[in-house]
């Protein structure tokens, strides 16, 4: 009796030894789209990561030529009619909560489920040509990862309502125009960019690159006087809580770096 062929992996977790990890969302033949138990495990990757103190940096991406076409709807009333209040397997909510950097590596489509997933990366690297697409409209399906209310704020309300209500594409070039992508690059060069700019992370002080992510986006909920209010606080908090040896090697730091000599803090 012959045995069946091991079953694929459809979300890949790699660790570099640089302190980088790239996620792969892995069913190319259905363009990256998502079953419940996709999203899972996805969630899960995520949730793991954010605890490995070895991870400083994470990079998502798809394979194929599409980084993720939505969720699979041969499935949807499985998916739509779940526990929406699953923290645990809600892959959106799992990205929101991760204290590490998530750089969004975008080459083909990035379609509903997969543009609010792109919208809770904090960084985008896209390749030339890559489209995000809302089809909630299209399709009668109601946007409940953050699509409405997050694009908006970063475009500008006329030109998401725009892409939300014609489900009409935002190509990477307008969304590099917009704010939205950070880099818009070759195909082939998606993955190198986006593992340049984690290598330019994951080289700086890791306890406050998480601090300061954390300031950003806690921030970015409130109107800009409570966000400098929520700002002073967290220094306080953190100067505070520096011990003269801490300071010493800070100063150390920055005269290595002045003077041009290599130093760690």
């Amino acid at each position: 009796m012959e045995s069946s062929p091991p079953e694929k992996k459809l979300i890949l977790v790699q660790r570099e030894p640089n302190g980088i990890a790239l996620i792969t969302i892995n069913r190319p033949r259905s363009l990256n789209s998502l079953t419940r138990s996709m999203m899972a495990d996805l969630a899960q990757a995520f949730k793991r990561l954010d605890r490995d103190d070895s991870v400083r940096v994470i990079i998502l991406t798809g394979s194929g030529r599409a980084f993720c076409s939505g969720v699979d709807l041969t499935a949807a009333e499985d998916v739509f009619k779940g526990d929406v209040k699953d923290i645990e397997s809600d892959t959106v909510a799992q990205m929101e909560r991760c204290r590490k950097p998530i750089i969004g590596a975008i080459r083909g489509f990035a379609v509903t489920a997969g543009f609010e997933i792109a919208l809770a990366c904090d960084m985008l690297i896209a390749s030339k040509g890559a489209k995000f697409i809302d089809t909630h409209a299209r399709f009668g399906i109601f946007p409940s990862w953050g699509l409405s209310q997050k694009l908006s704020r970063i475009i500008g309300p006329n030109k998401a309502r725009e892409v939300s209500l014609t489900a009409s594409p935002l190509t990477a070039e307008v969304a590099e125009r917009l704010g939205f992508v950070n880099h818009v690059v070759e195909e082939g060069e998606v993955l190198k960019k986006a593992q340049e700019i984690a290598g330019a992370i994951s080289k700086n002080n890791q306890d406050m690159v998480l601090r300061y992510k954390s300031v950003i986006n806690d921030g970015l909920k409130q109107d800009l006087g409570h966000a400098l209010s929520l700002e002073k606080e967290k220094a306080h908090e953190y100067y505070n809580g520096m011990t003269k040896e801490q300071f010493r090697m800070m100063q150390e730091f920055i005269a290595g770096r002045g003077s041009g000599k290599q130093s760690k803090l």
